[in-house]
């Protein structure tokens, strides 16, 4: 079992940037990927990108690609979501999951990003 604690989310205005991070603990030698998805009151959870843990290659659904960018440090079992030029339809609560052999996922707890004047 992996856990993961999400950190960094709080209130930006449009345009303005945001860093958030995931933490993992537990069984992270079994992480192949991790992602990173986000959810809006009313709509459905959405996938915002996912980083493979070994290579460290990275992909981007279409609402963050050009503006959020994932990096990871393997030894400190952190991934990063480096958020910019962020819009009004970016606010939502942002999870990160892991990806385990087996295909396990876990998921973290949420941070919740506002953007807004």
């Amino acid at each position: 079992q992996v856990s993961l604690v999400e950190s960094g989310g709080g209130l930006v205005q449009p345009g303005g940037s945001l860093r958030l991070s995931c933490a993992a603990s537990g069984r992270t030698n079994n992480i192949e990927a991790m992602n990173w998805f986000r959810q809006s009151p009313g709509k459905e959870r959405e996938y915002v990108g996912h980083i493979l843990w070994g290579s460290g290659s990275t992909f981007y659904g279409n609402s963050a690609k050009g503006r959020f960018t994932i990096s990871r440090d393997y030894y400190k079992n952190t991934m990063d979501l480096q958020m910019a030029g962020l819009r009004l339809d970016d606010t939502a609560v942002y999870y990160c999951a892991a990806d385990l052999s087996g295909a396990r996922r876990f998921w973290g707890q949420g941070t919740q990003v506002t953007v807004s004047t």
